[in-house]
């Protein structure tokens, strides 16, 4: 099987080992990749968020899978330009990546599936983000509506710096905090069938002591000795499989890899957001522990033959990492 992976960061990096350890992955380019990725993988030169770019490599290096990592490209619509092609391709429709590309759209779904999540409203002016705000009280979360690379949401005490955010922001979600720890579950999935990856946290904030503004992620461990017993059945039976039966609903049927980040409240779990792809760096941990072959397991989302796939098999033992930032971010 010849795999083309999009994308170049972290979370393609670990991509790239884990498709390059599958016997069944004959040939691997990535585009545009990195440096680290060029030990395993041939490069090759695609704008990742151009649609018709990327179905065009994927004709011309004749791949049998395609593997969306960023969400600007599935959100810009790449998955459905390389389905155009008759190509099979691992990640969701530009339609059903609105999971992730709009924070007031991923609320909409989960209010009509019944998922439970934190109450939430959508603001567009600083009257109503202030409305917002003083309803749920301190800790403030402000959420820009799009895209903004795992940086867009504030958690803040100071009511001034949460408007700030959203007046930068123009649209925004502002929510009710959820107390408890965060869990990152990662769910493959051909639209219909799910089958879920092994539970990792991730750390947000900068700084030793969590002292800093929230990124994109400063570190993963996986797994969770600590979880609750049977937090991934309830997980799937609660928030999995009731987002995916409303999103084939709207006839925009989500395949690919749906990311779940949930709060572990005293309430039971509750989602703070959907993403539409693997998250850094939680994927560098997962992936580091999964010991089926992940080529073999992408294609059977992205084939629709998911159901039929044996179950997971996992490495014994723990895996970690830990990011190191440049001054200045996630600023700059």
């Amino acid at each position: 099987m010849r795999v083309l992976l999009v994308g170049g960061g972290g979370r393609e990096h670990a991509l790239a080992l884990g498709l390059a350890a599958d016997a069944g992955v004959s040939a691997l380019i990535a585009a545009p990749g990195n440096p680290g990725i060029a030990s395993v993988a041939e490069l090759r030169t695609v704008t990742a968020t151009d649609p018709a770019a990327v179905a065009a490599l994927a004709v011309e290096t004749a791949a049998d899978l395609v593997v969306i990592g960023p969400e600007a490209p599935l959100v810009a619509g790449v998955a459905d330009a390389v389905r155009a092609k008759g190509i099979a391709v691992f990640g969701p429709s530009g339609a059903a990546a609105q999971l992730e590309g709009s924070k007031a759209f991923a609320k909409d779904v989960m209010t009509a599936a019944g998922v439970p999540t934190a109450r939430a409203f959508v603001c567009t002016d600083e009257a109503s983000t202030a409305r917002a705000l003083d309803e749920f009280g301190a800790p403030y979360v402000v959420k820009d509506d799009g895209l903004a690379a795992g940086k867009g949401v504030v958690v803040t005490d100071d009511r001034a710096a949460a408007l700030a955010h959203a007046n930068e922001c123009g649209r925004v979600v502002v929510e009710e905090f959820l107390d408890g720890p965060e869990v990152s579950l990662f769910v493959v999935t051909d639209g219909e069938a799910a089958l879920p990856l092994v539970p990792a946290q991730d750390f947000k904030r900068l700084g030793d002591g969590d002292t800093g503004p929230n990124t994109g992620g400063m570190g993963a461990y996986a797994p969770l000795p600590w979880a609750p017993a049977g937090l991934v059945d309830e997980v799937m039976r609660d928030v999995v499989h009731p987002t995916l039966a409303e999103m084939r609903r709207r006839g925009t049927p989500f395949a690919g890899l749906l990311y779940v980040g949930l709060a572990i409240t005293a309430a039971g779990p509750r989602v703070i957001e959907f993403n539409a792809r693997f998250g850094d760096p939680e994927t560098q941990v997962v992936l580091a522990l999964l010991e089926t072959p992940l080529g073999g397991l992408l294609h059977a989302a992205a084939t629709g033959t998911l159901a039929e796939h044996p179950p997971l098999r996992w490495r014994d033992g723990s895996a970690v990492t830990v990011v190191l930032a440049a001054p200045g971010y996630p600023a700059a």
